[in-house]
């Protein structure tokens, strides 16, 4: 009976350490530094970390390319009285060489949404917004097919003028990935090319007369 009593002991004592909450450190941990890194949140105040010796502005590294975005811009917009990145966007080739039937329709269909109540449904300046003069925009937009000035004007001036706005024209870079604008103005292109092929023979007849 004595020995059955102090088995019963022994075994009440176990269970009440085991399920006491005693703190257990263990008496060394397997890279710190990892095991209990600092958070940093990341549109949090990171002025102190200056202090320490590191630069971190909550900015991606300029350059780099976000995971899911394509066809990256390189050029920013330009300071107010500046034209350089306007300028230097000349040179920026349209990744868009051509567009399949599917891709011309989607594109007419975006051009139509976003562009045809100014530019007009033929390019040629006479959207809803103008009319001709009646509508309630009193100065005639851009002729995009017609005007020698928008059809020599460069791929890549158009897409700064899309995504950053230029003159009364603001910017439709919230409203159209940057897949879209190259899109429309691939499609604006083979418009301006479709009515040069069309009037160059009309031309032609002329001079055989």
């Amino acid at each position: 009976m004595k020995k059955i009593s102090i088995i019963a002991f022994l075994i009440t004592v176990i269970a009440i350490v085991s399920c006491s909450d005693i703190k257990r450190k263990p008496n060394s941990i397997y890279m710190p530094d990892m095991a209990y890194s600092r958070a940093y949140e990341t549109y949090a105040d990171h002025s102190n970390l200056a202090d320490k010796g590191i630069f971190y502005n909550n900015r991606p590294v300029k350059g780099t390319i976000a995971r899911g975005e394509e066809m990256p811009f390189p050029l920013e917009m330009d300071a107010s009285g500046d034209t350089a990145n306007y300028v230097a966007s000349k040179s920026i080739v349209n990744p868009i060489d051509s567009l399949t039937k599917a891709e011309t329709t989607e594109a007419e269909r975006i051009y139509l949404i976003n562009c045809g109540i100014c530019h007009g449904k033929a390019l040629d300046g006479n959207g809803p917004l103008y009319k001709g003069g009646e509508g309630p925009y009193p100065a005639k937009p851009a002729t995009l097919v017609g005007d020698a000035k928008y059809e020599a004007m460069p791929a890549g001036q158009m897409f700064y003028s899309l995504t950053y706005g230029k003159n009364t024209m603001g910017s439709y870079a919230s409203q159209l990935s940057k897949k879209q604008r190259w899109q429309v103005i691939a499609y604006i292109k083979a418009k301006q090319k479709a009515a040069k092929a069309t009037a160059a023979p009309a031309t032609d007849a002329m001079a055989t007369k």
